[in-house]
């Protein structure tokens, strides 16, 4: 009953060390994200001050679950549920990462004037990171169902990274004098896109630990 008990106790501080890495990680988005409406430096530095934080919580879920697979050997479900946190933290770290890179291009793009794109990034932004939140609840919830709602939506964020994509490729064609300010832009939207598909990956990996079900090549 002990070993159990045990174990359990485990799992519990895994699944509140990877969800404090998730918050971590949507709010640097949330953040850089902040940082760009409002053009504001210092949020953006923030973003970037904050990066080694978060690294250093991948690296002790990482050696957390490898403690746990070592020295309780867990089975089944709870098996299930220790390889996807160590698949999901580095995904969470990936996801501070291209809000980092968010932050930096934000900080550049403040010294020249402000792109009227900014309120298509925004919404793109906002779906991201939507996504991001509704990802992670369902993996608090080992919610299979909400899960997949999560995947289909990553098909909405496609759309809107492409429709941006292609308006800020026609305004550098017209107005070559903005195109580092595109490209940057660009850059942005292209950090977003990878976000939303981190989202999926981590519903994925939720529907994995919930049914025994890969998914990662069907959907």
């Amino acid at each position: 009953m002990d070993v159990h008990r045990h174990l359990d106790d485990e799992l519990n501080q895994l699944r509140d060390r990877v969800l404090l890495l998730g918050g971590e990680a949507e709010h640097a988005l949330e953040r850089a994200m902040r940082a760009l409406s409002e053009r504001d430096d210092d949020a953006a530095r923030e973003v970037l001050a904050h990066d080694d934080e978060i690294d250093r919580l991948e690296i002790e879920v990482d050696r957390q679950c490898i403690d746990v697979i070592a020295l309780r050997q867990p089975a089944a479900r709870d098996l299930r549920f220790v390889i996807s946190v160590a698949k999901m933290a580095p995904i969470l770290e990936r996801v501070a990462d291209h809000a980092s890179n968010i932050a930096r291009a934000v900080i550049n793009l403040n010294l020249e004037p402000e792109l009227k794109q900014n309120v298509d990034i925004q919404r793109m932004g906002e779906h991201a990171l939507n996504m991001l939140h509704a990802a992670l609840d369902a993996f608090t919830s080992k919610d299979a169902v909400a899960a997949r709602e999560v995947i289909k939506r990553d098909a909405e964020l496609n759309v809107l990274y492409n429709n941006l994509f292609r308006n800020l490729i026609e305004l550098m064609v017209s107005e070559p004098g903005t195109a580092t300010r595109d490209a940057r832009m660009l850059f942005i939207a292209k950090h977003i896109e990878r976000i939303g598909d981190y989202a999926k990956d981590i519903s994925e990996l939720t529907v994995y630990m919930a049914e025994a079900a890969i998914i990662k090549h069907i959907h």
